[in-house]
């Protein structure tokens, strides 16, 4: 699994054991009622923090936050929409005070060639554009309005106040037949994450983008049988999905 940002990270067995106590911090979770989503919101919770889950209105994200207890809330949202995260960024400041931490899970994909020579038929572009908004600028509206609630935080000695955790894939970086969109719109996040990096900087906020393999999420779950047999056959050893728990 691939990372970019800044600064970048120097990792010794002493700061390593910082960056795993993640007690009495609050996260902030965009697509956390399934797959790395929830994964990272059980974990959050499993090790100490308090997580607010952000998902669409009919996902599992309250039967979720109801089963992890007190420390997590599910807060109904389309990352897309300016109001659903200035409400979530609300929910966790009045629920648990603050906001620590940023994971930016949501994600959509479709699986479509470019042109389709057997039906003769191009790439939808209304499915193009839906998954660049949804995973380019989806992520970026929850970085630049999370950034601000980080910002009231005390700052610790180091003046660090928060960190931001952007998904991409290694799709990013070696995409698949049908992957188009899902490419361009992950290669948007890493090509983002730099400058925003450098941009929040000076506010003592970090901000980090992660590339994961392929995992049965329900975003690749969904895909046709096909499509997910020829991906899986992509990974060297052993050929199959990962597990996102």
């Amino acid at each position: 699994m691939t990372a970019i940002g800044w600064p970048p990270c120097h990792c010794s067995e002493g700061n390593m054991a910082h960056v795993r106590n993640l007690k009495g911090l609050v996260g902030i979770v965009t697509g956390g009622a399934s797959g790395l989503g929830r994964a990272t919101v059980e974990r959050f919770v499993r090790q100490g923090a308090s997580a607010v889950i952000l998902d669409l209105p009919k996902s599992e994200g309250k039967t979720v936050a109801e089963s992890l207890g007190d420390t997590c809330a599910f807060s109904p949202t389309d990352v897309t929409s300016e109001v659903d995260v200035k409400n979530a960024l609300e929910l966790a400041r009045s629920k648990f005070g603050r906001v620590d931490i940023v994971v930016n899970c949501a994600g959509i994909a479709v699986a479509a060639k470019t042109y389709n020579l057997n039906k003769q038929l191009p790439h939808s572009l209304e499915d193009f554009q839906r998954v660049i908004s949804v995973n380019i600028a989806g992520t970026f509206n929850v970085i630049r309005l999370a950034a601000g609630e980080m910002g009231k935080n005390e700052p610790d000695e180091d003046g660090h106040r928060g960190v931001i955790i952007n998904t991409a894939s290694v799709a990013a970086f070696d995409g698949q037949v049908g992957q188009a969109a899902y490419s361009a719109s992950k290669g948007g996040i890493v090509g983002m994450t730099l400058p925003i990096a450098r941009d929040l900087a000076p506010m003592g906020i970090r901000v980090v983008t992660i590339a994961p393999g392929l995992f049965a999420t329900p975003l690749l779950v969904g895909l046709p049988e096909k499509v997910r047999t020829f991906l899986a056959k992509q990974v060297p050893f052993p050929s199959r999905l990962g597990d996102p728990g």
